[in-house]
């Protein structure tokens, strides 16, 4: 298991920046999130965070993820790529995906 994982979302047009601490419980295999952000719709959806399953999360249908129900409830704008930055931390940390970055380029 990885263990632990860094991401930084650049939401792009908005200029919000959000850092995402992803670190696995070895003893319980949930990894526990810690979400800092400028944008206050992502601070309010990363208190009702709770340690996760990266199974549920990454092999579950995507609007059934703990994720995105949350992001539903507290980010209004669907194209935000945080709760995606989320998902991948959960991933990683949980020894489900490799540490690689990924990339929306709009041109």
């Amino acid at each position: 298991m990885t263990s632990k994982c860094k991401v930084t979302v650049d939401a792009g047009v908005c200029k919000m920046i959000t850092v995402i601490d992803a670190v696995a419980n070895e003893e319980t295999g949930m990894v526990d999130l810690n979400i800092s952000s400028d944008c206050p719709n992502v601070l309010r959806m990363s208190w009702s965070i709770k340690p996760i399953c990266p199974y549920s999360e990454v092999e579950g249908a995507m609007n059934e993820t703990e994720v995105y129900k949350l992001a539903s409830e507290s980010i209004p704008h669907t194209a935000c790529p945080v709760p995606c930055g989320i998902i991948k931390a959960i991933e990683v940390a949980g020894g489900l995906g490799l540490k690689r970055d990924s990339t929306i380029k709009v041109e």
